[in-house]
């Protein structure tokens, strides 16, 4: 996808304060904690194309509306992805600056996780 650099510099600054983790360590970490959410930031069209079969949808758009009510404790561990690695920082960073510790960004996206053969809906 081609990018608008302004698109890229507010990835890029939000990428310095995320933590950002590898589709393994996002297997590793979802069958070590059931608890563990997985969240699709991604747009309503891209989320009915196809997701990631144990996620559950908030797309960027609400994030900062929705999450508290459906996710009130700060401490929640979620791992956020969108299409390939760049509006999960972003939306990983509105999390944090609401509050929320254990957040982290898919490295590659939806586009990562296919192609190491995620199972998908």
């Amino acid at each position: 996808m081609d990018h608008s650099p302004g698109f890229l510099k507010l990835a890029n600054e939000a990428k310095k304060s995320v933590n950002e983790i590898s589709v393994a360590e996002a297997r590793d970490k979802l069958a070590a904690n059931p608890k563990v959410i997985l969240l699709d930031v991604r747009e309503d069209s891209e989320w009915h194309a196809g997701h990631a079969a144990e996620a559950v949808h908030l797309g960027k758009g609400i994030l900062e509306r929705d999450l508290e009510k459906l996710y009130p404790d700060p401490q929640t561990e979620i791992i956020m992805y969108c299409g390939g690695g760049f509006r999960s920082a972003m939306t990983c960073d509105a999390a944090q600056r609401m509050g929320y510790k254990n957040v982290h960004s898919l490295i590659g996206g939806y586009k990562g996780m296919t192609a190491a053969g995620w199972p998908m809906k």
